[in-house]
């Protein structure tokens, strides 16, 4: 692990406990009642909504039996139509903000009265104002960090409803350079607790020794204490749980004193034998579950899942794990979910990951803001090594009403709230301070003050993993990236000046925060050389005029911006050169917003290997074929042309010297990959039938690859990895639809409108075909096809045994998919 001086807040008294006990119990409970002392509801069911920014209704009487009924996460600036006049404008996707407000109304059961109640909202966009019951809770303009409130005072403890309001303020346009969405996004929360229990996100835990026969565990925990007099005689029990279940390890803290309306910190270490490393392929989580008791009575029992893991970032080598080096694979991804918005839903972020993994991808920036907390329980199941971002701007301002407006007051409290609720994660690795930020060159002052609080802020609250901030001016005149209070440096592209890095910055550790920006429409392709490189725009100050009448992209890895490179000539260089310790590409996916080097009709990114619908686009097999060991023999593009056409034939392949490429059966021959090339390539006249590539490994046949002309489409096929769906976790199913001809084949140019429906259950949530132009809203049933594919999200309804999915289009044959729900 990174090596740091580890600074701990102090809030009252310090206990550190001197006893272990080790012991293996598998599935075994301490004893007291499960969440009968720390009660956490999901809070999300049941709000009333309302857009309105001419009315106030925070008082608790408001008249609300007419508003819109819905469930939480809900982002209602993707169900509203694109509009080109939008303030927002390209950045935001043409989307509209606007003031919303929502209301809730419950009441406590007779076992909560006498429980201390929290509200714990996820995140909400943006400048939120509270109320329970006519009392204001509090502002929060921030839109990412968790807000939390304390609402034992204000709830009427009588079997009497209780009303809490939320008012959401987005009206403020442009604050952001990309789409934010608008609304409660994410989870919202209810915690009950005793008087004397863990705070909220109290718990820290570290691994500052490991080896093979044990590992150190460091856990930390805030107890305050509500209670009208001190609290004597609580004991606190820490017991680790291993994947298994087992408990591995236990520690006890009697005696323990709190003094009334105080803060106490408790300190304990714990021996693992025989730990089980956390790793990308291997992600191991381990479980804290810490009781309070004051004698028999249980106060509180918290829970802090963990893994047991080392890293070290090396000068001259680069990144290492558990020992074993590892370059960090890794791509930047927006909070957005495409056609859902910024509303957070589990199966949805699953599958944008899934297809990370598939590709290769071991590590996530969170650009350019704090993820959902759920997101980074994801990363810590499915092992990625996260870089987590909290801020895009810092006191000198992008957009006009973007965050340098709540900096002075608010960026120490928010970069607090955040490094506390994630520290915990195995995933997380590297704290991003910042992006791309103006005091690079506007102001020196705070371009070398800034990183060196945000750091200390660090160090204080976590100071086990290093910090970078993520720069794109080299100038060694830069402030921000000549910061010596950060550990490593980040670059934002600037791909030429990798190499030079340890002569340029001698003694530093780099990562590449950034990079790449190629530019591509999944399935489009320019029948122009492939080596004839676009640079779109020419310069990024000066408005883009050129470029494809429907504002589409080549996808043959040739299109890219002037700050950029196409994803061949980065990834060559990043792989060759051990210093560079990790790359996060500039994007994973295409995301709402920021649709350069085009405007409207343009309304998301080109940016992504993997388009808004989750469809990927042929650079995504490159990155496959050099970061997996799976075999890949990828070959692009489709085979329905025109006779005359000469076309570029490109192949992506790994486990294979050579590739051999048959036109109809007849060889147009042999290649291998040129030095510095990533893939090979053929010059063809089109002819309409097979286009056929075989890989071979010592004159042996490995794998082939074909693409065949296809007909006329007759019919719809509806495709999706499972046919199951769990309604209690929310589920969504994401389904594929395409259309085929008389022989099967998909009909790569199928652009036709399809219609979507659900028979016997089920809601059509979404639909989307991965086309940043189509200005079809997300909620249609009604949306053309994009290069032959389009998306379908469908979710269960309580009640639902099972769901049939239906596609139509003009004179073909319907699809049909059954779903079976559980």
């Amino acid at each position: 692990m990174e090596k740091r001086k580890h600074y701990m807040p102090i809030f009252g008294n310090r206990l550190i406990l001197l006893v272990t006990t080790v012991v293996l119990i598998c599935n075994a409970a301490i004893a007291g009642v499960e969440g009968q002392s720390r009660r956490v509801l999901n809070f999300n069911a049941g709000w009333s909504f309302r857009l309105d920014a001419e009315t106030d209704y925070k008082n608790s009487t408001a008249d609300y039996s007419d508003w819109r009924n819905l469930d939480l996460p809900h982002d209602w600036s993707i169900e509203m139509p694109f509009d080109s006049l939008s303030p927002g404008r390209s950045g935001t996707a043409y989307l509209p903000g606007g003031v919303g407000w929502y209301k809730k109304a419950f009441a406590l059961s007779d076992a909560d009265r006498q429980k201390r109640l929290y509200i714990v909202f996820g995140g909400i966009y943006e400048n939120s104002e509270i109320w329970i019951n006519d009392v204001y809770l509090g502002h929060r303009p921030n839109g990412y960090v968790p807000i939390v409130y304390d609402l034992t005072d204000h709830v009427y403890k009588n079997g009497v409803s209780n009303v809490i309001t939320v008012k959401v303020n987005n009206s403020q346009q442009p604050n952001s350079r990309f789409y934010t969405g608008s609304g409660i996004y994410r989870d919202v929360k209810l915690v009950f607790t005793e008087d004397v229990a863990i705070a909220y996100n109290g718990s820290f835990i570290t691994t500052p020794l490991i080896n093979e026969d044990e590992a150190t565990v460091h856990a930390s925990f805030e107890i305050t204490n509500y209670a009208l007099r001190e609290q004597g005689n609580i004991t606190v029990e820490t017991r680790i749980h291993d994947p298994e279940g087992c408990i591995v390890a236990r520690k006890v803290t009697p005696e323990i004193f709190t003094k009334k309306q105080k803060v106490t910190v408790v300190e304990q270490e714990i021996e693992v034998p025989s730990p089980q490393l956390w790793s990308t392929d291997r992600p191991v989580l381990y479980r804290a579950v810490t009781v309070l008791r004051k004698g028999k009575r249980e106060l509180d029992r918290y829970e802090t899942v963990f893994g047991i893991r080392s890293f070290v970032f090396d000068v001259k080598n680069g990144f290492s794990i558990n020992g074993q080096p590892m370059k960090i694979r890794g791509v930047c991804l927006h909070s957005d979910l495409g056609a859902l918005g910024m509303a957070f839903n589990r199966s949805a972020a699953i599958r944008q990951l899934q297809i990370m993994k598939d590709m290769g991808v071991n590590g996530i920036r969170t650009s350019h803001n704090p993820a959902a907390s759920e997101f980074l329980d994801l990363c810590d199941e499915m092992g990625f090594i996260v870089m987590n971002e909290t801020f895009d701007v810092w006191k000198h301002h992008k957009n006009p009403f973007d965050y340098h407006l709540y900096w002075d007051a608010w960026h120490e409290r928010d970069f607090a709230d955040h490094i506390k609720r994630d520290r915990n994660h195995p995933s997380l690795f590297v704290w991003c301070l910042g992006n791309e930020a103006q005091e690079q060159w506007h102001d020196p002052g705070l371009g070398e003050s800034i990183p060196r609080r945000l750091a200390a802020i660090v160090d204080s609250l976590d100071g086990t993993r290093p910090t970078t901030i993520a720069s794109n001016e080299m100038s060694l005149d830069n402030p921000v990236l000549m910061s010596t209070a950060v550990d490593l440096i980040g670059y934002n592209y600037n791909h030429g000046k990798w190499p030079t890095f340890p002569e340029d910055h001698p003694g530093r550790k780099f990562i590449v925060t950034e990079s790449t920006s190629a530019l591509a429409s999944r399935g489009q392709y320019d029948l122009v050389p492939i080596d004839t490189m676009r640079i779109w725009p020419t310069r990024w100050d000066i408005p883009f005029d050129g470029g494809n009448s429907d504002k589409s992209i080549s996808a043959y890895d040739h299109v890219h911006t002037p700050w950029g490179s196409t994803h061949e000539e980065s990834l060559r260089l990043f792989e060759a050169y051990p210093h560079i310790s990790g790359m996060y590409v500039w994007t994973g996916f295409d995301y709402l917003g920021e649709p350069t080097p085009y405007t409207w009709p343009a309304r998301s990114s080109y940016f992504g290997i993997v388009d808004l619908a989750g469809f990927p686009k042929d650079v995504y097999y490159l990155y496959q074929s050099v970061w997996t060991d799976k075999d890949v023999l990828h070959l692009l593009p489709h085979w329905n042309w025109h006779q005359g056409d000469t076309v570029d034939v490109v192949a992506y392949y790994n486990n294979a010297d050579e590739v051999e490429l048959f036109v109809n059966g007849i060889s147009k021959g042999r290649k291998t990959k040129e030095k510095n090339k990533l893939h090979v390539r053929w010059r063809v006249p089109y002819q309409a039938g097979s286009l056929t590539a075989v890989a071979y490994q010592d004159g042996i046949e490995m794998r082939r690859a074909t693409r065949q002309t296809a007909g006329e489409a007759v019919r719809l096929v509806i495709k999706n990895r499972e046919d199951t769906l769990d309604v209690g976790n929310h589920e969504l199913a994401f389904l594929e639809v395409v259309a085929v001809d008389l022989e099967g084949n998909e009909v790569p140019c199928f652009n036709d409108w399809v219609e979507v429906e659900t028979k016997v259950g089920g809601t059509v949530v979404a639909t989307d075909n991965g086309n940043p132009t189509d200005g079809t809203s997300f909620q249609s049933l009604k949306r053309k096809a994009y290069n032959g594919k389009l998306l379908v999200v469908v979710k269960g309804n309580k009640g639902d045994d099972k769901i049939a999915v239906m596609a139509h289009a003009k004179g073909l044959r319907s699809g049909i998919r059954q779903l079976v729900v559980e």
